[in-house]
């Protein structure tokens, strides 16, 4: 079994390389197995650098390349007339720290049926689809800031907050 350990930024445009389909739950981890779609099972044990994104690229230690694509897997998807309901339901969904992809004409979560009847009570239509699931990673993490709950401020922050 090939395993994957390096995380790639780059491939050249002349290299040969496999693609796995895998869900977001599995390319949050930095540890998993995989199988191929010709058969082949894989392992990676990578870095804890973040999630893989759809389109991201990882390695062997013999240099061989495996893309990752995120896989349709079962989400709600949240449709409005207008674009302010829309908003008006990113906001509230994002209000409860859920993972939550944006697109122009849609929001997507993972199936929770509490959440699903929040979103039609505020005039919302929700269907379950079958979507890849690339949520959005947050302010923090693009930044690497922490994402905090308490009163601590960090650094960063404190910086903002000087009169």
């Amino acid at each position: 079994m090939k395993i994957y350990t390096q995380r790639l930024e780059q491939i050249s445009t002349e290299q040969i390389f496999d693609t796995v389909e895998l869900t977001f739950d599995t390319r949050q981890k930095s540890r998993f197995r995989a199988t191929l779609s010709n058969g082949t099972d894989i392992g990676a044990d990578l870095p804890r650098t973040g999630i893989l994104r759809s389109g991201a690229y990882i390695a062997t230690i013999d240099g061989d390349v495996l893309r990752i694509d995120a896989k349709p897997e079962r989400l709600m998807q949240v449709t409005a007339l207008s674009d302010f309901e829309l908003l008006k339901a990113a906001y509230h969904l994002g209000n409860r720290h859920v993972p939550l992809m944006l697109t122009p004409n849609a929001l997507y979560f993972e199936p929770d049926h509490v959440l699903a009847e929040m979103v039609i009570g505020l005039g919302l239509t929700v269907h379950e689809v079958e979507h890849p699931f690339e949520p959005e990673s947050g302010a923090y993490a693009q930044h690497g800031h922490e994402h905090r709950h308490d009163n601590r401020l960090s650094p960063i922050k404190s910086l903002h907050h000087v009169h």
